[in-house]
């Protein structure tokens, strides 16, 4: 972790610096700072439509009752790319370009998916009907953490429809331990 801190907040800058030093000195200061200035504020419009056609597609997910894990990953990525816009430099604002638009954000998404299948596994519930099937209770922190299998508790508290979900997830190593936590010892 402490390398990846020396990376963000010295080698990054410094390289930072150092473009910005050789483009200064192949068009001049004064195009240089307009550059930056000028990718600053179509980031930023960028940035703001983006954000609002992210939002659209979430409400339109919960709308037709899919779950929006695109959109939210959509919407994590397009913060992160007005952030490194926000950071005065090209490699940056490079960076952020890439996660604004949504061709190379969709590359991003492919590629933190396949990172992510075999290194978490996922389980889901619905608190779906008695007809449906047993439902997930709330998890029960005196007994370790663990869920139980049984319907939904009765008393106050959240209502619940056939597409709230409850999930876990946990880190994996390999395939052992998957079949070991779905029971199949």
């Amino acid at each position: 972790m402490a390398l990846v801190l020396v990376f963000i907040f010295i080698v990054v800058p410094i390289v930072e610096l150092w473009v910005i030093i050789q483009v200064g000195g192949a068009i001049g200061v004064w195009p240089t700072i307009a550059l930056l200035i000028l990718d600053s504020i179509l980031g930023t419009l960028l940035l703001r439509s983006q954000g609002r056609a992210a939002w659209a597609r979430f409400n339109e997910a919960l709308a037709n009752r899919r779950p929006p894990a695109a959109e939210v990953f959509d919407g994590a990525m397009i913060i992160l790319g007005g952030a490194f816009l926000l950071t005065p430099g090209f490699i940056t604002d490079i960076i952020g370009l890439c996660l604004l638009l949504p061709p190379t954000r969709a590359v991003v998404r492919r590629f933190a998916t396949r990172m992510a299948k075999g290194h978490v596994f996922v389980r889901v519930a619905s608190w779906g009907s008695a007809a449906a099937g047993a439902a997930r209770a709330p998890r029960d922190p005196s007994a370790g953490g663990s869920s139980q299998t049984g319907t939904a508790p009765p008393g106050p508290g959240p209502a619940r429809s056939d597409y709230d979900y409850e999930g876990d997830a946990q880190e994996i190593s390999d395939d052992r331990e998957i079949e070991r936590d779905a029971g199949g010892h």
